[in-house]
C-alpha cells in the first residue's frame, strides 16, 4: 500500500508540534518533577522546583513558552519506504518551513536563537532555521517524526569521550556531571550514548533524551540488561552527588538516566552525555496521508496543585535604595524579591561594551549602582509587557565580570548556574553579589516585569540591553559579598547528608 503525504501537511504538523512543545511539558516529566518536589528536603531546591511546576502550569494555561530559550530544533524522521510525496520541496526544506512558521506565529512568537556564520559574523537567521534533521528510511507507509527544541544552556553541557575498552562508563559519567555545573538547569534527564563512532554516540545520546521518564518502573521490575543496570546505578550515584535543583544542593539532580547503545569497534568505547533541562520539550507524531497530525492537548488537571510564594520568608529589596551595606547582609540561599530598575545584557552586549571601553568611548547606559540581568527575552504578545524572560547561564559572562565591576560601577548580577572560582573572588573583592533566577521558570519571572524598553544596541535583537522595571522578582543569593558560593556549599552539604538519607524514586 502506498501513502501520499502532502507538503502542507508536513509543514503545518511541524509548526503545530513546535508550538505545542513550547508551552506543554510532557506529562511524565511533570509527574517526575512533582515527585522530586515532594521528596526534597532542601528548602531552596524545593522552592526552585515549585517555581518550575507553577511556571509549567501557567504556560499550559497561557500558551506561552516554558523558557525564554525556545531552543534549536532537532527532528528525527522515520520515513516509510512506501510513502509518496506530493511536494515540490525537499524534506529538510519542508521541515524548515514548519520551523519558520512556528517561530513567527503571531499569537505565540518564539525566540529566534539560531545564528548563521557561527565562526564569524554570527548573524541571526530571524526564524530559528535551520533545524538539525536526522532521517531514516524504514519499511512501512507512514512517516513518524519526533520534534524537540533543545535549549542552548543544556546543549552547552554535552560531553564526549573516546574511552578505552576497559574504562568504566560509570566512573567517566560521575567525573563529568559535577563539571557540567548547573547551567543545564537540573533537575532533568541525562541522555547517554555508548558505542558506534564519535558522531553516532552523540546522536544516540540525543535520541535517548526523547524517551519517557520510567526509572521508577525499571526499579520495580528489575534490570534485564547491562543498559538497565547502568541506568539504575547512574541514577542513584548521580543523585548522591547532591548537586540538586539549579545546583543549590539537594536530593534530586536527575529525574532519569536514559541510555542507548550501538555496536562499536573493538578498539573503541565512544561515550556521550547530553542533558535535557527543566524545559524538556519533545513530541512525536505520525503522518499517514489523512492530513495534518493531531496532537491531543493535555488536561490542566494533569498538573499538580503546587503553589509558589515566598513573600512571607523572603527579603524585599528596593533596587533604588540598596546599598553595599545592605548587600553585605545577604546570605547564600536566601530568597530576595527585587523591585525597581534592572538592566539586561548577555554575551553580545558585553562584548560590545568591552569594545567601547577599549576605545575609550562612553557607554550608552549608566550601570553605576545597578544590577544586570543576563537574559534574552521572548518578544511580548497581546497585552504583555515582556514575554518569558528567564536567566541565561552566567558562566559565559565570567570573562567580562572584572571589567564590568571595575569600569562601570555595576553593583551586582543576576543569571543562572555557578560562577568560576576566579569570578567569585572578583565578586568578593568588589563587595558585589551574584543572584540567580530559576532556569525553567521564565513565564513566572516575566510576570514580575512591569515595564520594559530597549535602551542600547537595538540591532542585537534579543541580546539588546533592555531596562526592566520589576516588582517582587524572585531570586536567590548565589554568591554573597564576602565570596561564599551556594553552588559550592550547597552540593557539598547535601552530598554529605545523602550518605545518611535513603533516596528512592517512589
Amino acid at each position: 500500500m502506498t501513502t501520499t503525504i502532502r507538503q502542507e501537511d508536513l509543514i503545518q504538523s511541524v509548526a503545530d508540534a513546535l508550538q505545542f512543545i513550547s508551552y506543554y511539558h510532557p506529562r511524565d516529566f511533570i509527574d517526575a518533577v512533582h515527585a522530586a518536589y515532594l521528596r526534597e528536603e532542601n528548602p531552596a531546591a524545593r522552592d526552585a522546583m515549585a517555581q518550575i511546576l507553577v511556571n509549567s502550569r501557567m504556560c499550559a494555561e497561557g500558551h506561552r513558552p516554558i523558557c525564554q530559550d525556545t531552543g534549536i530544533v532537532t527532528v528525527f524522521v522515520r520515513a516509510g519506504m512506501d510513502v509518496r510525496w506530493e511536494a515540490d520541496m525537499g524534506l529538510e526544506e519542508m521541515i524548515n518551513a514548519g520551523v519558520a512558521r512556528a517561530y513567527n506565529h503571531p499569537d505565540n512568537k518564539l525566540r529566534a536563537s539560531i545564528l548563521r556564520d557561527p565562526a564569524g559574523e554570527r548573524e541571526n537567521t530571524g526564524d530559528n532555521t535551520p533545524a538539525v534533521v536526522y532521517t531514516r528510511l524504514v519499511p512501512g507507509d507512514t512517516v513518524a517524526i519526533e520534534v524537540a527544541a533543545k535549549g542552548g544552556g543544556s546543549e552547552a553541557k554535552a560531553r564526549f569521550a573516546m574511552l578505552n575498552p576497559s574504562d568504566s562508563v560509570v566512573d567517566w559519567v560521575l567525573e563529568q556531571v559535577p563539571k557540567m555545573g548547573a547551567g543545564w538547569c537540573p533537575p532533568g534527564i541525562l541522555g547517554i550514548g555508548i558505542g558506534g563512532t564519535a558522531d553516532k554516540a552523540m546522536q544516540l545520546a540525543k535520541e535517548a533524551c526523547m524517551e519517557s521518564v520510567d526509572i521508577h518502573e525499571l526499579r520495580e521490575r528489575g534490570p534485564a540488561s547491562t543498559v538497565d543496570e547502568l541506568r539504575l546505578e547512574l541514577f542513584d550515584r548521580v543523585n548522591q552527588l547532591g548537586i540538586g535543583a539549579q545546583g543549590l544542593g539537594g536530593l534530586t539532580t536527575v529525574l532519569d538516566v536514559k541510555i542507548r547503545d550501538y555496536p562499536t569497534h573493538a578498539a573503541n568505547k565512544p561515550v556521550a552525555i547530553i542533558p535535557n533541562c527543566a524545559a524538556t520539550r519533545h513530541v512525536r507524531f505520525e503522518l499517514d496521508g489523512s492530513g495534518v497530525a493531531t496532537l491531543p492537548a493535555p488536561k490542566l488537571e494533569d498538573w499538580p496543585e503546587v503553589t509558589w510564594g515566598s513573600a512571607g520568608q523572603a527579603r524585599r529589596v528596593d533596587l533604588a535604595q540598596v546599598t553595599p551595606e545592605d548587600m553585605a547582609g545577604w546570605r547564600p540561599g536566601e530568597t530576595l524579591l527585587l523591585s525597581g530598575t534592572l538592566l539586561t545584557g548577555r554575551d553580545a552586549a558585553h562584548k560590545r561594551i568591552q569594545e567601547l571601553l577599549a576605545r575609550g568611548e562612553s557607554l550608552p547606559v549608566d550601570f553605576r549602582g545597578k544590577f544586570i540581568y543576563y537574559v534574552g527575552p521572548v518578544d511580548p504578545v497581546g497585552d504583555e509587557v515582556m514575554g518569558p524572560a528567564g536567566p541565561t547561564t552566567a558562566t559565559r559572562m565570567d570573562k567580562f565580570t572584572q571589567m564590568m565591576l571595575t569600569q562601570t560601577g555595576l553593583a551586582g548580577m543576576i543569571g543562572k548556574a555557578e560562577r568560576s572560582p576566579e569570578t567569585v573572588d572578583v565578586i568578593r573583592r568588589h563587595g558585589a553579589v551574584y543572584l540567580i533566577a530559576v532556569g525553567g521558570a521564565a513565564y513566572l519571572v516575566s510576570r514580575a516585569i512591569r515595564s520594559a524598553r530597549v535602551v542600547a544596541f537595538e540591532d542585537l535583537g534579543m541580546e539588546a540591553i533592555h531596562e526592566f522595571e520589576v516588582e517582587d522578582m524572585p531570586v536567590t543569593v548565589a554568591v554573597s559579598a564576602d565570596g561564599e558560593s551556594i553552588h559550592e556549599t550547597g552540593p557539598r552539604e547535601w552530598r554529605a547528608r545523602i550518605g545518611g538519607i535513603p533516596v528512592s524514586v517512589e
